[in-house]
């Protein structure tokens, strides 16, 4: 297939602000054997008198039983294009003056909602990138996954039961009898995501839509829902929507991939040809953004900032009308670790092998045992009371920005709560000239300072939060999963970012991933964790090079695409 840009789309008067135009327009000719092809679609969002073009003159198709992938940033319009199809955007906030969806010879965009109710979910199919989201929380797996069946096909309760049993074998959750009366939040991640494909999956659609169903995945959990995926569409000849911004996933599983920028389509051909000769300088721009680089050499007589011994953090199980403890949940079980001023500790493993609980306990935010020492004084023993004159010394950076910021304060007020609390002497004038400085550090203009955080992108939250932790010049910093919700060339900034702070201030990191690209541009030492202990720890470079263990060498297999993950790690 050659590659070529999209089809310019026939000129149209602009619709009004409604899902469906009154007058269907006259189908252009479909590409021969195409299952879905979108013609010309726009999409524009109206708010606040304005009105704004999200997706523009956007032409693609899919062909039976093959996957197609839609790439780009945050914002290039890749979800809106996706949800357009099965018009499942905020009408009539959003509308469509111009373009077509066509399923099968037909126009959905022309449908109404009766029509669009037996293709949703039943002809085509859509799993979401959050799982926890998407999944009602009151309603058990096995309620959820039979309804599929019940309002599409109309089965009995117990046709509806076994075969949401047979489904959850297919998409490898174990011992599925007793995850039928199992809420979303008593599953894993990786779980969750599997009970979201058997959903999609439930009616055998012709065409699945994958809207990011991996981003938050750890990468051996990754690489098993890929192959899901994969192994599912080869079963069923369905056709795949798989909607992106981490090339290295579409290298895996697409035949074709389209490239959004702005709205627009900028490139689409081969996968192969794509990745070996890019033609637009976006997808250049794309392909060239991986972390990259290395961290400072390790200095070993550097100063040691925070270190613990035999640390462990176990939860009770309490069981019986008495509640008595009958177990623990050996979250963090004895390990030991040092961090030293200009170095990096890389915590890497699964969801649940304990990295978080142990930064948390290292930071003294939960409870733990084993002794902890900070600037060589000892704070295992220490209230939390006691420990808050050491707060600015230890700074933590979270995961999601925009749930760690509050909606309600301006970026001004976020920086420097910290100040107040901890410096309650220095004027007004001098906490704004700190936060003034803090904004100039991270990269972002301090004339933005007295905007809210739903006014800035993903990227720019995450340096908010970055500086709301340097403000108050610590000497130890958890870093908690800090550029996994990022696209691929934001993340490769904020690497950047936290490589030069470390060098300015002489910081010492603990930077928990599930990302090992990341970690590996950004460790000195890295400790494998799985269920709370300590698998394997050494020199960065040891770790990425020769791993020695079964469970590391499956982590940088399926993160580094090296071979296929061994099937003895335990599904998430």
């Amino acid at each position: 297939m050659s590659r070529s840009a999209p089809p310019a789309a026939p000129a149209r008067a602009a619709a009004p602000q409604h899902p469906a135009s009154p007058v269907a327009p006259a189908r252009p000719e479909l590409p021969e054997g195409a299952l879905l092809s979108v013609q010309g679609l726009k999409v524009a969002f109206h708010q606040n008198g304005r009105t704004s073009l999200a997706v523009d003159d956007v032409s693609f198709h899919i062909d039976k039983g093959e996957t197609l992938a839609l790439v780009g940033e945050s914002g290039s319009g890749k979800s809106v294009s996706a949800l357009s199809i099965l018009k499942l955007l905020p009408y009539p906030t959003a509308s469509h003056p111009g373009g077509a969806v066509y399923y099968r010879g037909e126009n959905l965009i022309d449908d109404d909602e009766a029509d669009l109710r037996k293709v949703r979910g039943n002809k085509i199919s859509m799993i979401f990138q959050e799982p926890m989201s998407s999944l009602n929380p009151l309603h058990t797996i096995e309620r959820q996954v039979g309804e599929v069946l019940k309002i599409h096909r109309g089965v009995s309760d117990k046709e509806a039961n076994r075969r949401t049993l047979e489904l959850l074998h297919q998409v490898g959750i174990r011992d599925p009898e007793k995850r039928l009366g199992a809420y979303p939040h008593q599953l894993s991640g990786g779980q969750r995501q599997r009970v979201m494909i058997a959903m999609a999956l439930a009616n055998e659609p012709d065409l699945l839509i994958a809207d990011e169903p991996t981003t938050a995945l750890d990468v051996t959990v990754q690489a098993q829902i890929l192959e899901l995926l994969k192994v599912q569409q080869q079963k069923r000849q369905m056709a795949m929507l798989f909607i992106t911004h981490d090339l290295g996933i579409v290298r895996k599983i697409a035949d074709r991939v389209c490239v959004m920028y702005r709205g627009k389509i900028v490139e689409t051909g081969p996968t192969e040809e794509i990745f070996a000769n890019p033609q637009h300088h976006y997808t250049r721009h794309l392909l060239a953004a991986e972390p990259k680089g290395s961290p400072p050499p390790a200095n070993l007589n550097a100063p040691v900032v925070m270190e613990a011994k035999d640390l462990k953090v176990w939860f009770p199980v309490k069981t019986g009308f008495l509640r008595r403890t009958t177990d623990h949940i050996k979250a963090v079980d004895g390990v030991d670790i040092t961090l030293r001023a200009g170095q990096t500790v890389g915590i890497v493993g699964e969801s649940g092998s304990g990295k978080t609980t142990l930064g948390l306990a290292l930071s003294r935010m939960i409870s733990s045992k084993g002794a902890i020492r900070f600037d060589g004084e000892p704070i295992d023993t220490r209230s939390f009371a006691a420990m808050r004159p050491l707060r600015r010394k230890i700074q933590i950076v979270f995961q999601d920005p925009f749930g760690s910021l509050s909606p309600r304060m301006t970026i001004a007020d976020i920086i420097a709560e910290g100040l107040a609390v901890h410096e309650p002497k220095l004027r007004a004038s001098e906490r704004d000239d700190r936060v003034v400085a803090a904004l100039n550090e991270v990269g972002l203009d301090p004339a933005t300072r007295f905007r809210y955080p739903h006014e800035f992108s993903g990227g720019q939250r995450q340096r908010v939060a970055i500086a709301r932790a340097m403000v108050l010049n610590p000497r130890f910093v958890m870093l908690d999963e800090p550029t996994s919700a990022l696209d691929m060339s934001v993340q490769a900034q904020v690497v950047d970012l936290l490589r030069d702070l470390q060098k300015k201030h002489d910081l010492a990191y603990l930077f928990i991933s599930h990302d090992l690209k990341v970690v590996r541009a950004l460790a000195n030492e890295v400790i494998v964790m799985r269920n709370g202990v300590v698998m394997e720890r050494g020199p960065a470079v040891e770790i990425f090079e020769r791993p020695q263990t079964d469970y590391t060498k499956a982590l940088m297999a399926a993160a580094f695409d090296i071979a296929t993950a061994p099937t003895d790690i335990a599904q998430q």
